[in-house]
């Protein structure tokens, strides 16, 4: 129980033992309404509802001739490049900002939730000699979306089973899948989020939504929802949000099942894309498990979509990602292990299947000072013309992390690429491509964050970085 409850409660206890008193102390007997709830944090409070509060602000800069890049092995789901020297600077300027208010009341089914969160994206990119013509700019933002738009909005009751409405995040569970090891996995990184999952773990999420949780105890909870019922397909250009909805994807059927327990979490996460329409168009599966035992860690993954995009890249594509990872915990180090693989089946670029893996050793040399050492290399199947193109890439790193102080942590790395995917790319001067990085973070507490990075590589490329972050709730 809070302090304030407590003294409350005391005070009341006071007042009741003197009939005198009784009168004028009569308004602190009754709790706020907010610790009843058992709501805590930044909150306002009326006599039947609690409004909590949070939010955050994130700026990030970056400088440098980084927006020019080489393509070192490209497949449809895995895209790698490194940067090159184009002669020119580049930069971007990015402030995001949010706020988000929960007003929560009591019922006879449990809390009754509404949820407004609502976000800005600031952001300017400038891209100096684009696609190699000097004197040639674009400002522009990537197709990423700017401006002040309601990140969320959706009303929930209940307490074991929540029953919610509006626009939200999806309740798939798409966990469980990314590699232990330190430089990760190719294919893996080309996901939004690392993982197994397809096209930035999934087109056709959140959005316009009815969904229902429930916790069924001993660890078991599942889910069912109808999401992406608007199906905004979204147009970030520079002149702001446009969307256009897709009527034969609209509406994606979400089902989940997912375990959490003494040293394993599961799920499974099944989706039915282009439901209302009155013909599903296209189906997938996620799964992941991770197990805990004594000093070592399983991980499993695969991920499964059937027609992927209903045709409209690529062919009817179906795709299927699955990922391995195992690590190891000891006294002073640490060894993992991860491999992982891609095939296409159907596509009009024709079959594939792609795979790679990747392990490193970390090791504690003092209080606070790590030296990570890591390779991964990636398979890239790739058939052009009817002529058999396969391509590979190695990537070598060693990492040193140090805590200076408590507030202060220091990391610096070097690396490089090689394999025939760097030596057929004509903007490579050379077969290989290094790397060196340094990075000083700064959190002097409050949930305040800070870091300036600096990175160069041996095509000439180079980008600074300077990030701050604030958040409260």
């Amino acid at each position: 129980m809070k302090l304030k409850s407590l003294i409350l409660g005391s005070v009341a206890a006071a007042g009741l033992s003197t009939a005198g008193f009784a009168a004028d102390l009569g308004v602190l007997t009754s709790l706020d309404v907010c610790d009843a709830l058992g709501l805590s944090g930044l909150t306002i409070s009326s006599e039947t509802n609690c409004l909590q509060l949070s939010g955050g602000v994130s700026y990030e800069f970056n400088y440098g001739d980084y927006r020019t890049e080489g393509t070192v092995a490209a497949t449809f789901d895995s895209n790698r490049a490194i940067s090159i020297d184009d002669g020119a600077a580049d930069w971007a300027t990015k402030v995001e900002a949010w706020l988000k208010a929960v007003g929560t009341a009591d019922s006879d089914f449990g809390p009754a939730k509404a949820v407004i969160k609502i976000k800005e994206v600031d952001l300017t990119r400038v891209y100096r000699n684009v696609n190699g013509v000097a004197g040639v700019n674009s400002v522009d933002n990537d197709g990423e979306r700017v401006g002040l738009y309601i990140d969320e909005a959706y009303v929930s009751v209940g307490d074991t089973t929540v029953l919610m409405a509006g626009k939200k995040s999806s309740i798939a569970e798409l966990g469980d899948d990314a590699p232990f090891n330190f430089l990760g996995l190719f294919s893996s990184d080309g996901i939004d989020g690392k993982g197994v999952g397809i096209d930035g773990d999934y087109t056709g999420l959140g959005g316009h939504s009815i969904q229902v949780v429930s916790d069924l105890g001993n660890g078991v909870r599942v889910g069912a929802g109808l999401e992406n019922l608007n199906d905004e397909t979204p147009n970030f250009g520079s002149g702001g949000l446009q969307n256009a909805v897709n009527i034969a994807r609209a509406g994606t059927l979400v089902g989940v099942v997912s375990y959490a327990g003494e040293g394993l979490t599961a799920h499974v996460t099944g989706l039915g894309f282009g439901l209302l329409d009155g013909n599903i168009e296209s189906w997938a599966v996620h799964a992941g498990a991770t197990g805990t035992f004594d000093a070592f860690k399983v991980r499993g993954a695969v991920s499964y979509w059937d027609n992927f995009k209903f045709g409209t890249q690529n062919g009817n594509n179906d795709l299927l990602n699955a990922l391995l990872s195992v690590e190891g915990t000891f006294d002073l180090f640490k060894i993992a292990l991860s491999g992982e693989v891609a095939n296409n089946t159907g596509g009009a670029a024709g079959d594939y299947t792609d795979y790679g893996f990747g392990g490193s050793v970390g090791v504690n040399v003092s209080e606070g000072v790590d030296i990570n050492l890591g390779a991964r290399y990636f398979f890239d199947d790739v058939t052009a013309a009817g002529v058999n193109a396969d391509k590979s890439t190695w990537q070598v790193a060693a990492q040193i992390v140090a805590a200076v102080t408590q507030t202060i942590k220091v990391t610096g790395e070097v690396g490089g690429y090689f394999g025939n995917a760097i030596a057929d790319n004509a903007a490579f001067a050379n077969d290989n491509v290094f790397y060196g990085s340094a990075e000083l973070a700064w959190a002097p507490g409050g949930g305040f964050t800070s870091s300036v990075k600096g990175e160069v590589n041996s095509e000439s490329a180079y980008k600074v970085t300077f990030k701050a972050a604030k958040s409260f709730e």
